[in-house]
């Protein structure tokens, strides 16, 4: 898929405002962000207003009722609707998160929904990932190890190396936390941002890979680890209450302890 980057002085114009439902009881507005690069026209801002009397209760429920009932146009990511896929991410009432965790009643005034920030966008509120899942590929997530399995059972662990990974496995790459992060805003290029950092951890923290010291030596960057300025956005807006900081504090510790 091709991407597409909306010029640097782009703005936001008013877009449609479709009609309130005659028979509504309970009417709520959601203002929407709208690009389709197709029709070469700029971004917009459409306002829709649906009925909560008849409409599931989290921001996704809305989103889809929007598409079905009001304007299939409406273009975004979704898939579990448990909060276990992290399709549906995106900026919410000015917070990174998932679509299908937040209820609507939480937020109050106009519900206003726009994609991930400071990302390429395809179309509305879908986000061009290809190069965060680029970055997801480099660090190489998956289990290594040169010693063979045991024969007939799966490696073992203790229960204390198994809480080692707690905190660390939940993570469902949604995201939220990389594109709140000002230092991935203006490094993304080349720092890996927290998503991908604590992914990282996450297998330098298992007991049974045995790559740590490559893997370590791979983080060994100015950019891909060092860009981190310890702000914090990511931890506070990580829909599972992950904490990606501390995760790239312990990689970090680990670099002054081998040398």
């Amino acid at each position: 898929m091709a991407e597409f980057r909306l010029p640097a002085n782009s703005r936001i114009g008013i877009g449609k405002t479709h009609p309130i439902p005659a028979t509504a009881k309970r009417p709520r507005r959601f203002r929407i962000y709208r690009w389709d690069p197709e029709t070469g026209e700029g971004p917009r801002l459409d306002t829709y207003t649906i009925d909560l009397a008849d409409c599931a209760p989290m921001v996704l429920d809305a989103l889809i009722k929007i598409k079905n009932e009001i304007d299939t146009t409406l273009t975004f990511r979704r898939s579990c609707r448990e909060g276990i896929c992290g399709s549906c991410a995106m900026n919410i009432d000015g917070t990174n998160t998932l679509a299908c965790l937040k209820p609507i009643e939480d937020v109050k005034g106009d519900v206003m929904i726009y994609p991930l920030p400071h990302m390429a966008v395809v179309k509305d509120l879908v986000p061009d990932l290809n190069h965060i899942y680029a970055q997801y590929r480099s660090i190489q997530p998956w289990l290594q190890s040169d010693s063979p399995p045991p024969p007939d059972r799966e490696r073992p662990q203790s229960e204390a190396e198994r809480a080692q990974l707690d905190g660390l496995w939940e993570c469902i790459l949604c995201f939220c936390c990389s594109t709140a992060c000002p230092s991935y805003w203006w490094n993304g290029e080349r720092y890996l941002g927290p998503a991908i950092l604590l992914q990282a951890y996450r297998w330098i923290a298992d007991s049974r890979d045995e790559k740590t010291g490559e893997r370590l030596d791979a983080l060994e960057d100015p950019f891909r680890l060092y860009r981190c300025h310890t702000i914090m956005n990511c931890t506070r807006t990580c829909p599972k209450n992950l904490n990606p900081g501390k995760a790239i504090a312990e990689i970090k510790k680990l670099m002054v302890l081998r040398r």
